[in-house]
């Protein structure tokens, strides 16, 4: 009997030519987390997949896979869609228990979100594909309805080395808890196949029996290609090799043509805010300008910083999205906020507060792209993880941390000032912009679940639409309040 990849099985139970969304990092350079989770098409409906990879440690449960767990769970909870588990682990990587049995993001935490899932009548099937031991053999037996595959699927308590040694009864796998046990004996399973194509057809005809209708929150309308490339647009801005270039260029590469209805265009413009359509959905976008600006008073401006006049505009921009049950859309590339004495008089942390808590309190889907720099608290007030956006995707090229390695290579040199040689000196900065590049970027993000996928560019417009495809399927039973915001 051939036995597929956790890759292969997910890419079978897939709509043809679906696109699929992997949440987390390559996970043979990356993430050897011994899990996949995906977003995909399966009859039309979207789903979230996770599926135990048995090619790493047996598919064993490590503190990472517990965290893609989670999420993905996360994601299908936020989004009211259906989950499918494809189970193929030998459960908790022992030597780590302390890090993954006993805490509240543990475990347990997946047997948690499941039985949420269900008291809200989100559709969960499980396909037991290999072995599914302990306490992980709960989750089939949680979701709506379970699947073994014969003579390679095996669900218990203890398997049977466990059992002799705890009571001394000699058994075997199969005869413990095989697909003729549990479909036959205990009726635990719902449903025996003679292998794992049938099992993942199976699921695939469960899914098209669903009757999902979309709320009505977001009206979508006839899509328009983008007036501007998106391949061409960045081309030209790498030729340019300009740091500081217009952000309304990129806006205008992912948005519908003629769709962006700008904000307080005059004001507050380190930040970008405007109506737009993706793919025919709604959104409002708040996106970080790169280039030198003036304020109201004529200053110029740093592109790349939030100034409290912009925080003030995203701030009401945001509130006015949530009225109208606009999608949010934020795109990063952003170094902070504005620091130093005018700042601070001006009332930067007041403003900057405002912005947070709108956010933190919004009702309606929040997308984040990082498209650049995600630096500081500029970060946070940009959607970060934190937040809760309902996907956080990010370019290639995007970097992600406190600071830039420069700019904390120098804040710690300050420190350690007169206390250093020059050769030490050079040798410490070296050390500190070596370890911020290292982990800076991108795929190390994505490994760590800080970004839920690294996606090209050209994709942005395709996977924002259809984070808000999936968010439509979610009811939304609260008002929006922004708690208290100090005047």
């Amino acid at each position: 009997m051939k036995k597929y990849t956790a890759l292969q099985r997910i890419q079978h139970l897939i709509d043809p030519k679906s696109s699929l969304l992997i949440i987390g990092a390559d996970q043979k350079t990356y993430d050897p987390s011994g899990i996949i989770t995906a977003m995909g098409y399966i009859h039309g409906m979207i789903c979230v997949i996770i599926a135990n990879d048995f090619q790493i440690k047996s598919g064993a449960y490590f503190p990472i896979t517990i965290k893609k767990h989670l999420r993905a769970q996360t994601i299908a909870l936020t989004n009211q869609i259906p989950i499918i588990y494809l189970v193929d682990s030998a459960g908790v990587y022992l030597p780590l228990q302390d890090q993954i049995f006993p805490d509240e993001n543990d475990f347990g935490k997946i047997f948690y979100n499941s039985a949420k899932m269900s008291s809200q009548g989100i559709i969960q099937i499980a396909a037991v594909m290999g072995h599914c031991v302990a306490g992980g053999a709960y989750l089939p037996v949680l979701s709506d309805e379970s699947l073994m595959v014969e003579k390679q699927s095996a669900l218990f308590l203890a398997g049977a080395y466990l059992v002799k040694s705890a009571i001394g009864e000699n058994t075997d796998n199969q005869s413990l808890g095989g697909a003729t046990t549990h479909c036959a004996i205990s009726g635990i399973i719902d449903h025996r196949c003679k292998d794992e194509v049938s099992c993942l057809e199976a699921i695939r005809k469960k899914i098209n029996t669903i009757t999902f209708h979309p709320q009505k929150h977001y009206t979508k309308i006839q899509s328009k290609a983008p007036s501007l490339d998106i391949h061409n647009t960045l081309e030209k801005l790498s030729k340019q090799k300009k740091i500081h270039h217009d952000v309304q260029l990129i806006i205008d590469s992912i948005v519908d043509q003629e769709s962006f209805d700008g904000y307080k265009t005059l004001y507050g413009c380190t930040l970008i805010c405007g109506y737009a359509r993706i793919e025919g959905w709604p959104v409002g976008i708040i996106a970080n300008q790169r280039k030198m600006v003036k304020n109201q008073k004529g200053a110029l401006q740093m592109g790349g910083v939030i100034y409290p006049d912009a925080a003030k505009k995203a701030t009401r921009f945001i509130m006015n999205c949530n009225q109208r049950m606009i999608p949010l859309l934020f795109l990063q590339d952003v170094n902070g906020f504005m620091v130093g004495s005018q700042a601070e008089k001006q009332g930067m942390l007041k403003e900057g507060a405002k912005m947070i808590n709108v956010i933190a309190n919004t009702i309606v889907p929040k997308f984040t792209v990082i498209i650049g720099n995600a630096y500081g608290a500029g970060y946070y007030a940009m959607c970060g993880r934190a937040f809760q956006p309902n996907l956080l995707l990010a370019w290639p090229t995007a970097k992600i941390g406190v600071m830039h390695g420069k700019t904390a290579a120098n804040t710690l040199l300050n420190i350690k000032k007169n206390k250093l040689d020059e050769v030490e000196e050079k040798k410490l900065r070296n050390t500190i912009e070596s370890l911020y590049q290292k982990k800076n970027n991108s795929q190390y993000a994505a490994s760590q679940l800080w970004i839920d996928s690294i996606i090209s560019p050209e994709e942005t417009r395709h996977w924002i639409s259809q984070g808000i495809t999936a968010a439509s399927y979610a009811s939304i039973k609260k008002k929006f309040n922004p708690g208290l915001i100090q005047a």
